[in-house]
């Protein structure tokens, strides 16, 4: 067994659910350099109550995510005010579909920071943000540690990723995702949109990069 595994699991069965809570949260805190918290809750759902295993490893999961989101908020502080306008409009399209991005990206293995930090960026309202995020890792978690309970092999859809797979993937994500967002003028997307639809879109690509002036 890996050691970080064989090291988490041994804290948990000493703390009981408090053990796992903590490990759930400590796993999530650090972006892109997660713990393997699930395979832990696997490894105990034949010793703890599943449910109860399952609501404490997603709400630590929850509360740990929020440093990615406070790195989100925090981000934004600190950008231009021309490219804070940008994220506003970006805010003001998909402030109603964000939270249903958020509970996706909680609810499946995805690199979740590559979305949770954009959102903190375009400073999704906390609330509508910390319910989606806490729905999605306590149906996860639950799902694991049922899964576990009674043998489904698929788990390890959920717990096999190695953590460099999972390290390079949320960085290259991220990166992507960020410089979409700090490049593309949202105003003039939108604008686009509107009157061109996709074909305006792709014919105004270098525009709405600005990669050139208009």
């Amino acid at each position: 067994m890996d050691p970080t595994v064989e090291l988490l699991e041994g804290l948990a069965r000493t703390y009981g659910y408090v053990g796992i809570f903590a490990i759930s949260i400590i796993g999530s805190a650090v972006p892109f350099l997660p713990l393997p918290y699930l395979f832990v809750v696997v490894l105990l759902s034949n010793v703890l109550d599943p449910i109860y295993l399952g609501l404490a490893a997603g709400l630590g999961g929850a509360l740990g995510k929020l440093t990615s989101y406070a790195i989100g908020r925090f981000g934004y502080t600190l950008l231009r005010e021309r490219t804070k306008q940008r994220l506003d409009i970006v805010k003001r399209v998909i402030g109603k579909y964000g939270a249903v991005g958020v509970f996706i990206f909680a609810l499946t293995p995805l690199p979740d920071d590559i979305y949770v930090i954009p959102m903190g960026m375009m400073r999704l309202e906390f609330i509508q943000f910390f319910t989606a995020l806490l729905a999605g890792k306590v149906l996860l978690a639950l799902f694991v540690a049922l899964a576990g309970k009674y043998y489904i092999v698929t788990i390890e859809l959920f717990t096999g990723e190695s953590l460099l797979t999972a390290t390079l993937v949320g960085a290259v994500g991220l990166l992507v995702v960020t410089i979409l967002l700090l490049r593309v003028d949202w105003e003039l997307f939108v604008t686009v949109a509107r009157e061109g639809g996709i074909k305006g879109v792709i014919s105004n690509l270098s525009r709405i990069l600005s990669l050139k002036s208009r």
